[in-house]
Parts: C-alpha cells; sequence; structure tokens
C-alpha cells in the first residue's frame, strides 16, 4: 500500500460521513446555500487552505505548496436533481423531490478528502492546488461557465481535472479516455400550430399530432440518412403533448427533445438539419410550426497528455487489473467549460456493485453507489494532482 492508499484509507470513516450528510441534505443548482455553507466549515478546519466562496452557492479552496510546480484546478460538482428518491437508507433525502441521483455527493465528499490530504503536508505539494465545489451542473447554463467567465478561478490554472462516479463500473475501477469523452447535450422545442376540429371529421382539420408524429419518425431519418454513420449522433424526441379529449382534434401540439454530438461540425450543421425535416413535413400537411435549437455544454473533449498523465496515475493507484479504456458517453457533462480555459481530462471512478445494490442508473430514484468508491476517488484525485503539478510533467 502506497502512502497516498494508507492515508485515504484513514479517512474512510469520514468520507461516508461526508456524503450521507450531504446525501440527506440535497440542493439543486443555483440553490445550493446549506451545501455550500457546509463544505465551508469543514474546510475551515483544514489548516493552511485559503477559503473563499467565487459565487453564493460555489467554494473554493487554495493550497499553495511548498514546492516549485504548475497551477492544477480539481473540480467537483455539488448540485442534487428534482427526483424523489424511492431509496430506504437511514441517511436517504429529507428534500421531498430532491435527491443526490448522479453521484455528486461521493465527488464532494472525495474532494473534501483529497483537500484534508492535502492540508496535511502542505510542504511536500509542488505549485498551487485549486479545489473548487461547483453550483448547477445539471441545469444550464451551468455552474462552470458561471464560474469560468464571471470570476477569476481559472486565471493562471495550467491544467484541470475532475472524476464522476460511474454506478455502471465496478466499484473500484478507473475509466480514462483521450479525446472525446462526452458529448454536448443540445435541446428543441418544437410546437406545430395546425386547425382543430371534431375527431369525427378529420378532413375539415390540420392534425398536428399526426403532423407530429410523423416529425417524429422521420427525424430518425437525420441520424441514418443525413449524417455519416461513423458521426456520432443522437435525435430523441422526449415530450408530445396535444389534445385534452377522445372526440376533439387539438390546434396544437409540443415536442421536446435533445440532441447529441461529439464533433462541432455536425452541432453547427444539427439545426439545420432538423429544421428541414420539420419544415418539410409541415408544409406537405399545411401546418405551421416553432422550432427553438438551444445549444447545451460543449463536448467534452479531453487533453492527450492529461489523458495520458491521468492513465499513468491510475495504473499506479488501482493496478491494470482494475484500469479501464473509457468508452464515449452520449451524456454532457459541463466541466466542458474549464477545457475552453485549459488543458485537462475527465475521468470515471466505478461505484456499481451488487452488495451495495448500486447499479441502478445515474437520475434514477433508487440511484446510490457503493461508498468503497470513495476511497478510490480520493486516491486518484489526490495522486493525479500531485502528479500534474510536477513541472517537469510537460506534454510532449
Amino acid at each position: 500500500m502506497t502512502a497516498t492508499q494508507d492515508r485515504a484509507a484513514g479517512l474512510r470513516e469520514q468520507l461516508v460521513a461526508w456524503r450521507r450528510h450531504l446525501h440527506m441534505h440535497p440542493e439543486v443548482g443555483f440553490h445550493e446555500h446549506e451545501t455550500a455553507a457546509y463544505i465551508e466549515a469543514e474546510l475551515q478546519k483544514m489548516p493552511g487552505l485559503t477559503v473563499t466562496r467565487p459565487t453564493a452557492t460555489s467554494v473554493l479552496a487554495v493550497l499553495k505548496g511548498g514546492q516549485p510546480g504548475r497551477t492544477v484546478l480539481l473540480r467537483a460538482d455539488i448540485d442534487a436533481l428534482p427526483i424523489h428518491e424511492e431509496n430506504r437508507f437511514e441517511f436517504a433525502s429529507t428534500r421531498p423531490g430532491v435527491m443526490h441521483a448522479c453521484g455528486h455527493d461521493g465527488h464532494t465528499a472525495i474532494l473534501l478528502g483529497v483537500a484534508k490530504l492535502l492540508s496535511e503536508h502542505p510542504g511536500t505539494v509542488p505549485g498551487e492546488v485549486r479545489m473548487i465545489f461547483q453550483h448547477a451542473e445539471e441545469i444550464g447554463p451551468g455552474g462552470a461557465e458561471e464560474l469560468v467567465m464571471e470570476t477569476p478561478l481559472m486565471d493562471g490554472v495550467d491544467v484541470v481535472t475532475g472524476l464522476h462516479l460511474n454506478s455502471q463500473l465496478p466499484a473500484g475501477v478507473v475509466a480514462v479516455k483521450a479525446g472525446a469523452f462526452m458529448a454536448a447535450p443540445d435541446t428543441i422545442e418544437l410546437t406545430i400550430r395546425g386547425k382543430g376540429g371534431h375527431g369525427a371529421h378529420p378532413e375539415e382539420t390540420v392534425d398536428p399530432i399526426a403532423v407530429g408524429a410523423q416529425v417524429v419518425t422521420n427525424l430518425q431519418h437525420v441520424v441514418s440518412r443525413m449524417v455519416a454513420a461513423q458521426d456520432a449522433l443522437v435525435v430523441s424526441v422526449t415530450k408530445f403533448v396535444s389534445g385534452t379529449t377522445h372526440n376533439v382534434i387539438p390546434d396544437s401540439a409540443e415536442l421536446m427533445g435533445t440532441v447529441r454530438t461529439f464533433d462541432p461540425a455536425l452541432r453547427e450543421r444539427a439545426p439545420q438539419l432538423i429544421e428541414r425535416v420539420v419544415g418539410g413535413i409541415c408544409a406537405a400537411h399545411g401546418a405551421e410550426y416553432d422550432l427553438r435549437y438551444d445549444f447545451g455544454y460543449r463536448p467534452l473533449i479531453n487533453t492527450d497528455w492529461v489523458a495520458a498523465q491521468l492513465r499513468e496515475v491510475a495504473l499506479d493507484v488501482v493496478g491494470e487489473d482494475r484500469f479501464r479504456e473509457a468508452k464515449p458517453t452520449m451524456g454532457g457533462e459541463d466541466f466542458s467549460a474549464y477545457l475552453e480555459k485549459a488543458p485537462g481530462a475527465y475521468f470515471n471512478v466505478g461505484a456499481g456493485s451488487d452488495e451495495a445494490d448500486s447499479r441502478w442508473p445515474h437520475h434514477h430514484p433508487r440511484f446510490t453507489i457503493d461508498e468503497t468508491s470513495l476511497e478510490t476517488g480520493v486516491q486518484m484525485l489526490h495522486a493525479a494532482a500531485l502528479r500534474l503539478a510536477q513541472p517537469q510533467n510537460e506534454p510532449a
């Protein structure tokens, strides 16, 4: 066992306590006032940290090391989701309709653990380590964008990293990938305006439900017939609302969906391709439409040399048998905002196990984590901070 692993093992009970407190008191994005106050209070107990509040619901801890080195930013997101928890834990959410269903309570506990380890031996730390406990990852425009654009958080940052607990990976596994890792999550909102009337006389109407159904079906032609097969694209209609009763054809239908891409050029083309399909179908049936396309977070593209460093860290920390080459996912992450300002990489730590009943998917009301993953997360993020801060670890 390495010194870092030994010290992280000594934090097991504290990591669980932090995570469970946060799990019991979840708050959604831009409302994490109690969460931020709790994090700030815990950080204030650690010597050598400068603790500030860049925004009303985010917390920054800075440790200036005792050796020359680079400035590294470590990030944990702290917000919860508007989901009613179905778990029956003694530490289940105490707020109806709000829960940590994506592991952010674990991310926060992990970064608190890293802060504690760094603060205990600041003289051995190279450079400067900034630890941002970020608000509002789950809600656009995202807390990362606010921190990057409206605060000096990224001034002088040389490299950035962070992790996500993943219930679909076995607990203790670490997965790293260079290049495209997470997609850009964009949103479409469509209103189809027809002509309502009696359900017995559809010939006298322009049925927005029938038109909308064709739109839903034909949008998949954007994926299968307008884009090269090797270019990743997802178009999912996730909301379709229309009508009030069985014998009335309504005047309008409202649809909503998501578009996911990795390639910036394809992302720019997607609105035109979608509107071509929507416009053609509506024109063919005499309907009108309003289409809104909102660009969400940028795709998360890991910097190759940083990912290579994290791979080496993972092999040191968990060994080859628990290392995985991560697969890209069409999920989105506002960590991408930091990568607009500095090189960096994001990675996964497995948190799924049958013993902890923690293989439920993210954003599910039964979601939870195997808490042994917290220790792995601390080991990884602490070791990554020390390696990335070393001045000799420059890109080739």
